[in-house]
């Protein structure tokens, strides 16, 4: 039998010709998402997820760059990309990309020992398992390296007691890699450990929080006594911070895992902007008209800047924390975006008829705005990486004497400036 990786444009045929024919049409009411639905409804939306992942898992389409051993199909991040772009317009298990595949899945391939990565990976790629992330705290906002959820040592085992929150979908997920403090007497970043613990079990309370829209997707976690073995430690001891920092790469990163199936461009989810124009009557309105132009323009850069990102943390010419930048692009242009929907949208923004789909939802999108600057790490923190992390990276003098970052191959990325 040949070793040789299948070609990636054999793989696109491969992968549009199942597509087309098991998949039906993206359905956005039944996808993850701060939405405001039934209780019921929305665990059929998960049920259906899990068995949309067996589907894609049994098809050879899930895990598409995970190793076989795992239960993946030990391909490329070229053709997870491939496959994402073939699925444009398509249904896929959204529950099972951010954050079970990334960050959670990628975590524990980077960091999970042997027996771990066994026991869970297939079972994600099964769909069998979704998993969430605890880390954000109450009182930390932030400050991830603050942590004051406690795991203390007894024997074997280890007993967390605290409060994650901003958990979104926890109530329905599976498990969770959980950052703990395991010791006062160190610098915060050098005392932590990370941990993957099952949801649903006895000393943990799970609280679903009410958003302005009605949605009640995020969550809050109360841990009491949860004893976890050892064996469920993902890292060394007191050395959570070197598992954060990738954990957070991860998830600055998730658009653009090489683990995530997604279409490429999420904008099929929403209206056109264009037909909320059409719907609202002043499409051939000049403002309206450059306010569509902003936002067709805030689409293209921000599909650029990851192409950039892509190649340069592929190639390592950029440190991982570059990643920073495409998130704090996207939370910054997400926040713009709805703010112009809302605009085109005028006085249906507050208030709209029912029949008319292409205006509903942009006054909601206007509340719910800055969760874009918020969920998956907040564009302050994505400043604060930046600035620490990589505009303090080694440059070189260019030709015109201004520091250069070194070129990315292909000539695809070049950031200059003064100095």
């Amino acid at each position: 039998m040949s070793d040789q990786i299948e070609s990636v444009e054999d793989f696109r045929a491969r992968a549009r010709k199942w597509i087309r024919a098991e998949l039906g049409k993206y359905r956005g009411e039944i996808s993850a998402g701060l939405r405001s639905v039934d209780r019921d409804v929305e665990l059929a939306a998960v049920a259906y997820d899990r068995r949309l992942q067996s589907k894609f898992y049994e098809a050879g389409f899930a895990g598409i760059a995970v190793p076989t051993r795992y239960g993946g199909q030990g391909l490329t991040g070229a053709h997870q990309k491939a496959f994402n772009e073939e699925l444009l317009g398509y249904e896929y298990p959204t529950r099972f990309q951010v954050p079970t595949m990334s960050p959670c899945a990628a975590v524990l391939l980077d960091f999970g020992t042997e027996e771990q990565k066994s026991r869970h990976i297939p079972a994600i790629l099964r769909g069998e398992e979704i998993w969430m992330q605890f880390l954000s705290e109450p009182g930390g906002g932030s400050d991830v390296a603050g942590a004051v959820t406690t795991a203390v040592r007894d024997g074997d085992d280890w007993i967390l007691n605290g409060a994650k929150i901003w958990t979104t979908g926890a109530w329905w997920s599976d498990w969770a890699l959980c950052l703990a403090r395991t010791n006062w007497d160190v610098p915060k970043h050098r005392g932590l450990t990370v941990f993957i613990l099952p949801i649903h079990q006895p000393g943990i309370e799970v609280h679903q929080i009410e958003m302005l829209n009605g949605a009640k997707d995020f969550c809050q976690e109360f841990l009491t006594d949860v004893r976890v073995p050892d064996s469920d430690r993902v890292g060394a001891v007191d050395d959570g911070w070197t598992v954060g920092r990738r954990w957070m790469f991860h998830e600055r990163m998730a658009a653009n895992s090489p683990h995530v199936t997604r279409a490429d461009r999420p904008a099929i989810v929403d209206t056109p902007m264009v037909d909320v124009a059409r719907a609202a009557g002043n499409v051939d309105d000049p403002g309206v008209r450059e306010l569509l132009g902003e936002a067709h323009m805030l689409d293209l850069v921000g599909s650029a800047l990851q192409d950039r990102l892509t190649v340069g943390l592929a190639s390592g010419v950029l440190p991982d924390q570059s990643a920073a930048i495409g998130r704090l692009f996207h939370g910054v242009a997400d926040v713009r975006q709805a703010t112009i929907r809302a605009d085109i949208a005028g006085s249906a923004a507050a208030a709209w008829p029912e029949d008319d789909d292409a205006l509903v939802g942009a006054g909601e999108a206007f509340l719910m705005r800055q969760v874009a600057c918020i969920g998956g790490g907040t564009t302050e923190m994505a400043r604060n990486a930046i600035s620490e992390r990589v505009l303090g990276m080694p440059r070189e003098p260019g030709p015109d004497g201004n520091l250069t970052f070194r070129e990315i191959p292909r000539g695809k990325v070049r950031s200059s400036g003064p100095g």
